[in-house]
């Protein structure tokens, strides 16, 4: 037996094993050596890619966002009826402070509007047309493409349309929520992190009894105290923001608008620290907050990297809806510092009886609100994939 697997052995080492030949790429292109090189990982990401969209986690995404979407358009619409029946109703006298009453009454003809009635003396009166009629007309100039479907402004610019003049107010607004947000974000989630570390002792007492007040007082309060110390009693600030002929992102007009900034800063500050507060006082009191410590994490690095994450999935959502937010106005802060912003334009074609700009900035502000809406909800399964929506359960 020992002679056989001697034989064995040796037979094998005699036997030759064949040599690889290497590649031969002397007549290959660079290209397509680039090309042979990169097909491994052109590989991964169309099999990753197509895997995301057959997951079932994502196909669940797809079909709750067009629920909702479908959704959103009915609300949008339900509520674009009411408002336009309720907007149509109501009287408008063309002789008050009206520019030129006869030009205003054939444009209402031209949006079918009103109707013109030629007398028997040659005279021309002029009907509004039922309500009803008047829809019919407006969805017709409207997918019809016709000028100006959603009328225009006979008070507050004449003959302008309500989207440019939502589009000329839109800048300082979305400047001063812009800077609320890069103030009031960072400062907010420091000092709720602050409160929740020093939980139960006196500066998270202090803290407490200083953010209820700012909650419970309304802004247009500090608004007013901010402008009257600051801008006229000190005289530090301008106590209004510069008009409209300045330009928006020069430093005149960016320290004109430091006090309402400052204004809307304080409960959005107040907001973001006491949510932080609870969430993060939640999470550090969990089992695996214990555990992460008893692995040797320092205090400072479990709460880093393990509370502070958790804590942000029901914080995340606001930050979010603020930054969505940054469209809409504050009709009473910029009333009061005279920004010429979506806000004081909302307010003024309420005053001035602006129907036609009134109901279009007010479809705008509903069209950002629920599209907010759809994109916070659908945040919660970004911040944590453990949330799924549409699932069904």
């Amino acid at each position: 037996m020992e002679q056989k697997q001697k034989k064995k052995d040796i037979e094998l080492e005699e036997t030759e094993l064949p040599e690889k030949k290497p590649l031969d790429v002397s007549n290959a292109s660079s290209d397509e050596m680039a090309l042979e090189s990169d097909r491994p990982f052109l590989e991964r990401f169309r099999k990753g890619f197509v895997n995301f969209w057959r997951n079932k986690s994502t196909i669940d995404l797809l079909k709750y966002i067009g629920k909702r979407l479908l959704l959103m358009v009915f609300t949008f619409a339900v509520i674009f009826l009411i408002c336009f029946i309720l907007v149509r109703l109501l009287p408008l006298d063309p002789g008050q402070s009206m520019k030129d009453p006869a030009v205003f009454n054939e444009m209402m003809v031209a949006q079918g509007r009103y109707v013109k009635i030629i007398k028997e003396d040659g005279t021309a009166d002029y009907q509004p047309m039922p309500v009803l009629m008047q829809l019919g007309n407006f969805f017709k100039n409207l997918f019809s493409g016709g000028d100006h479907p959603f009328g225009y402004s006979f008070k507050i610019e004449w003959l302008s349309s309500p989207a440019d003049l939502l589009g000329s107010h839109l800048t300082p607004t979305v400047l001063m929520n812009i800077y609320v947000m890069i103030v009031s974000v960072p400062v907010g989630l420091a000092l709720g992190i602050y409160m929740a570390l020093r939980k139960n002792h006196w500066e998270d007492h202090v803290l407490n009894v200083l953010i209820m007040l700012v909650i419970s007082v309304p802004s247009f309060v500090y608004a007013f105290v901010i402008q009257y110390l600051f801008g006229y009693v000190w005289q530090i600030l301008p106590p209004l923001a510069a008009s409209s002929s300045v330009n928006y992102f020069s430093p005149t007009y960016f320290r004109s608008i430091i006090l309402p900034v400052m204004s809307m800063c304080f409960g959005s500050i107040a907001g973001y620290a006491r949510y932080t507060r609870a969430e993060l006082t939640e999470v550090l009191t969990s089992d695996f907050m214990l555990l992460a410590r008893t692995k040797g994490l320092s205090r400072a690095q479990a709460t880093v990297r393990h509370a502070f994450r958790n804590s942000l999935v029901p914080i995340f959502p606001m930050i979010l809806g603020e930054f969505i937010s940054i469209l809409s106005g504050s009709m009473i802060i910029e009333s009061i510092f005279n920004v010429n912003g979506v806000g004081g334009l909302y307010l003024r074609s309420i005053n001035d009886r602006d129907y036609d700009v009134f109901q279009f900035v007010s479809m705008f502000y509903i069209l950002i609100g629920l599209l907010g809406t759809i994109v916070v909800d659908v945040s919660y399964s970004i911040v944590d994939p453990r949330i799924r929506m549409g699932g069904g359960k």
